[in-house]
């Protein structure tokens, strides 16, 4: 089990990682997420030993690093999974996976089990893009990590090969038993992948919880931005429940809060009709997304709504619609902005 306890990185006199407290239990894969320049990747470095920390620990169990005693990083028993691949390119792929191995029994498990056998005596310059990670993964865990670090790894790869591939790696981890924190700029890759995610903002973890929690539950508005679509409209508490312009729903209180509040609104909480007579809204804008629409609409008490109606309905800017609310689930709501 990994512990990081107060975690803090300074580049000179600027921090880019503030009292980072994570645990990471066995076989879990915990995904980072957060916008470019949060620390994503500067955790991942810190963990591997590539960079100093300023404050805080790193502690394994096997060993325990601190700003006044550093571990290097083979020492550490990590491995790690770019998005670049890494491969030597004078290698197979056999070569590549056995690379620094005394005993390559688990390099051939890993090479049959990711599917790369007909491939054993290829260089990496005849691989997709795919193989090429595939065949990264492998070095990996043939290797036995006590935890895994993967950096983006499916970035450069086209968007019909990640859905796949991201499954394939989740399954090899869960198979080698081996942990990993996994860093992404996909939002559907961490909420779909992760057994928990994290969420990042100017170097501090804004929310680490189930992906379930982080989506329906954000514990803040920039988690509640950055996963997915997000729009806020004022309610009422009303016991349990939150009395809106569009309706009522069942509530979930983030933070403490007054009577008046800002509720979370995602498009898939809203029901769109084109009820002219029962109007309520006017459309600004409509993208086609294959299986469905996606609209965004501004209410006649001007809060912006986004909301998904079946691909099958063509609907123009401007064109009046009603929209209601349409939750079973709580939606979280959080004290007005000042």
């Amino acid at each position: 089990m990994l512990n990081v306890s107060d975690l803090s990185v300074d580049y000179g006199s600027t921090r880019v990682v503030d009292k980072l407290n994570l645990v990471l239990e066995n076989s879990e894969i915990l995904m980072l997420v957060g916008p470019t320049g949060c620390g994503k990747t500067t955790i991942l470095q810190a963990l591997a030993g590539l960079i100093p920390i300023s404050e805080g620990k790193i502690d394994l169990g096997s060993w325990v690093a601190t700003p006044s005693k550093s571990i290097p990083p083979e020492k550490r028993n990590v491995g790690m999974v770019f998005q670049d691949f890494a491969l030597f390119p004078h290698m197979t792929v056999e070569q590549n996976v056995c690379f620094r191995l005394k005993d390559t029994a688990l390099a051939d498990h890993w090479l049959t089990l990711l599917g790369l056998n007909e491939f054993r005596n290829a260089k990496p310059a005849r691989l997709s893009g795919g193989q090429k990670q595939r065949v990264a993964l492998a070095r990996t865990l043939a290797h036995e990590p006590a935890f895994v670090l993967l950096d983006e790894p499916l970035s450069n790869l086209d968007a019909s090969l990640k859905d796949s591939l991201r499954w394939e790696i989740r399954e090899a981890l869960k198979t080698a038993g081996v942990p990993a924190i996994w860093v992404t700029h996909d939002q559907d890759e961490a909420l779909s992948v992760g057994d928990r995610v994290g969420i990042l903002n100017k170097g501090v973890l804004e929310q680490l919880d189930t992906p379930e929690r982080c989506f329906s539950e954000p514990a803040s508005r920039f988690v509640a931005g950055f996963l997915g679509d997000a729009c806020f409209i004022p309610a009422t508490v009303l016991g349990a429940n939150l009395q809106t312009p569009i309706g009522t729903a069942p509530g979930k209180s983030i933070g403490h809060t007054t009577a008046d509040v800002d509720v979370l609104i995602r498009p898939d909480d809203l029901i769109a009709t084109l009820d002219a007579d029962a109007a309520n809204a006017t459309v600004l804008w409509s993208r086609y997304e294959g299986e469905s629409r996606l609209c965004a609409a501004t209410l006649d008490t001007g809060e912006l709504l986004k909301v998904r109606v079946s691909h099958e309905v063509s609907v123009s800017p401007d064109a009046r619609i009603h929209l209601r609310l349409n939750s079973e689930h709580p939606l979280a709501y959080y004290a007005k902005e000042k």
